[in-house]
């Protein structure tokens, strides 16, 4: 029998990757309909119309989808993958632009930033998610790849829903370093601990091997450089940190960057309309080169390959969002963390992972700390626990005074934010 996969937010431009990880791996997955569910009509007719000819190009036998209609996409869904972006490119500006007035960091998932996305994101997710609770089969799962992926997960979990959440970091990591040894992305396995956009590599296995120590004594230079990180970082970790670990190791000199801009946002919203006209064209059919410039590079690598595991159960081991248990010593068992896990049809298994160093654990504790108080917040609509929150915020409480770059952030997101505004007209 086929799969109902309902894909929520699809009028994004990262769809057209998605359809073509979906498209590559029908040997394992048999979909019989794919749906696209967005509340923009026109992004969803432009997106659907190049995903129909990406999809008939290949041979696909299945139906496609295009709906506005939430329930009706979800009735009967085996998987619902949510890539949303509550208030669009206009809201990512704000959330990279109005933390800067405040001499704190500007990014769409981390510090002040992403605690906006957070407050706005949450609660939709979880409405989602009841409602998938109802409509969707009973085994159904939800795959989140929207940011930031660490709290929404979590919430999730928290509330008892099938739910993994997805992040592009580990894979392109993965396949960057691969190529810097030389060697095929399949035989890399990854050490990877910590958090979502919080996270080290700390062994490199080729084949069992760990090349990590080879590769850090001949190209750490270079690999911080791309990275923009500072070497340092490595050499005293002896890993190699997420490229979103910048924030916390060179905060002025990325401060200082952002205030001279463009900022991303603004950068991502050009691509975007590019690619849109793009997509329009009704001779194209496969995903244009100037998509991986849009960014979620290996999005569609690693959305196919974890859906496709979740239902033929090939136990293969992925790195991704989920419950602890035990994986990592310095968490308690309900915390999500990001680590490699064996996946199969009943879900994630976390690997151990050991403990941390003394640096990364004491980062993780207190960004965990801020995610619970975050969740709690866009959960209640209570300034006292969104002030709470960020002021345990380290990209935050150390560098700016929280109370009033808090109000200017709720007063910028009210009209996403109706449990702190219900009275909103």
């Amino acid at each position: 029998m086929g799969v109902k996969v309902v894909v929520i937010g699809g009028g994004s431009t990262y769809t057209p990757e998605l359809i073509e990880g979906l498209a590559n791996r029908a040997d394992r997955l048999p979909i019989d309909e794919l749906v696209l569910h967005d509340i923009d009509a026109e992004r969803l007719s432009v997106v659907g119309g190049l995903a129909g000819r990406m999809l008939k190009r290949v041979g696909w036998g299945g139906r496609l989808t295009l709906t506005g209609d939430r329930s009706a996409g979800l009735d009967g869904a085996d998987f619902v993958l949510v890539q949303l972006r509550i208030g669009g490119q206009a809201a990512r500006l704000i959330d990279e632009s109005l933390p800067l007035r405040f001499g704190t960091i500007g990014q769409e998932t981390t510090g002040a930033g992403g605690f906006a996305k957070g407050l706005r994101t949450i609660p939709v997710v979880l409405e989602l998610a009841e409602e998938m609770r109802r409509l969707a089969h009973d085994e159904a799962w939800i795959v989140d790849f929207t940011n930031p992926v660490g709290m929404v997960t979590q919430a999730l979990l928290d509330d008892g829903h099938r739910a993994i959440g997805l992040c592009n970091v580990a894979i392109t990591l993965q396949r960057h370093l691969a190529e810097r040894l030389g060697v095929e992305p399949d035989r890399v396995e990854l050490d990877h601990v910590g958090l979502n956009h919080l996270s080290w590599v700390r062994a490199l296995r080729v084949d069992g091997v760990d090349r990590l120590p080879e590769l850090l004594a001949s190209q750490a230079d270079s690999i911080a450089e791309e990275m923009d990180l500072p070497v340092d970082a490595f050499r005293r970790t002896g890993a190699v940190p997420s490229y979103y670990l910048r924030y916390y190791y060179a905060f002025a000199e990325t401060l200082e960057k952002q205030r001279k801009g463009p900022s991303r946002a603004e950068t991502v919203a050009g691509i975007e309309g590019q690619l849109l006209e793009m997509y329009r064209d009704p001779s194209l059919d496969e995903k244009p080169a100037l998509l991986a410039d849009r960014g979620g590079a290996f999005y569609s690598e690693a959305a196919a390959q974890l859906l496709a595991s979740l239902y033929d159960g090939r136990g293969d081991i992925q790195v991704v969002d989920v419950r602890n248990d035990g994986s990592m010593a310095d968490l308690p068992d309900d915390a999500v963390v990001e680590v490699p896990a064996r996946i199969d049809r009943d879900g994630a298994h976390p690997l151990p992972v050991g403990a941390l160093t003394d640096e990364m654990r004491d980062l993780v504790l207190q960004v965990k700390a801020y995610e619970r108080l975050a969740i709690r917040a866009a959960r209640s609509g209570d300034r006292g626990d969104a002030l709470a929150a960020l002021s345990a915020n380290p990209l935050v409480g150390p560098y700016t005074d929280p109370e009033p770059l808090l109000d200017a952030t709720l007063e910028a997101s009210r009209r996403y934010l109706p449990a702190f505004f219900p009275n909103r007209h």
